[in-house]
């Protein structure tokens, strides 16, 4: 299989599954992660989730070049055609937070891929480059846009013009990924991180990612009186109440998203 699914403790585990293939995504490979999506976001039961891929060299590489032809559709048809998206990303934007584990290579599309995770940790062997200008392309699933606003204009720049690789040490300097651990202990240790969310009320995991992500194209103003909008939307939710009697009960809470 190209890619395995399992759901532990609320928290759902997505594997990139062709580490003979350094994880590259194929067009099976790409129709199953949409469909890992739609489970994740229909699944009340699972309240984090964290991608992954199989092995101990890569992450992912990106398209499968070998699998992956040009297609057949004119552009506008691909746009305005399809009944569903085909974008590497499609069902990626969702309120439920997702944490990547990056175990090896991250190149091309396997970055763009981290990239729109919400939290991106990175094995000690970890490498990432964007290099598509080196084969006379473009980073096409949001690398151009969304790396300045990782990492910066001027980083993200020296990236993306040169197609160098920098390591995990140089990711973590740039705040392209918020931790470096060693190899055996990676999943482990973004697991751990995922239990830990998927631990607190669900509507407020959600909103606050909601609040972070539009908030950003906003100006401030506007983005605090979202805020406080939202912030009177969960008041009086039952998870609220919830939290406070545990807290007065000196006991662990019992949310349940609602």
């Amino acid at each position: 299989m190209p890619l395995l699914y399992e759901v532990r403790e609320h928290v759902a585990i997505i594997t990139l599954n062709r580490p003979e293939a350094m994880n590259a995504i194929d067009p099976e490979t790409r129709l199953e992660l949409h469909e890992a999506w739609q489970r994740v976001a229909r699944d009340d039961a699972v309240r984090c989730t964290v991608l992954t891929g199989a092995g101990d060299k890569a992450f992912c590489t990106g398209s499968d070049l070998k699998k992956t032809m040009p297609p057949k559709e004119s552009p506008a048809q691909l746009s305005f055609g399809q009944a569903q998206s085909i974008h590497l990303l499609a069902g990626m934007e969702m309120d439920k937070p997702i944490l990547c584990a990056i175990n090896g290579f991250a190149m091309g599309g396997g970055m763009e891929l981290a990239l729109a995770c919400d939290v991106r940790i990175a094995s000690e062997n970890a490498q990432f480059a964007l290099s598509e200008v080196r084969i006379g392309s473009i980073p096409g699933a949001g690398g151009t846009q969304t790396l300045p606003r990782v990492i910066g204009r001027s980083d993200a720049m020296l990236m993306l013009l040169t197609g160098d690789r920098v390591d995990a040490q140089e990711a973590l300097r740039t705040g392209l990924v918020s931790q470096v651990v060693p190899q055996a202990q990676l999943l482990e240790t973004v697991l751990a991180i995922a239990r830990r969310i998927a631990q607190n009320a669900p509507l407020s995991v959600r909103a606050v990612k909601r609040l972070v992500r539009d908030g950003a194209s906003l100006p401030l103003p506007q983005a605090l009186a979202m805020e406080s909008y939202v912030f009177g939307m969960l008041r009086d939710t039952e998870d609220r109440i919830e939290g406070r009697r545990a807290f007065q009960e000196k006991r662990p809470p019992v949310y349940r998203g609602r």
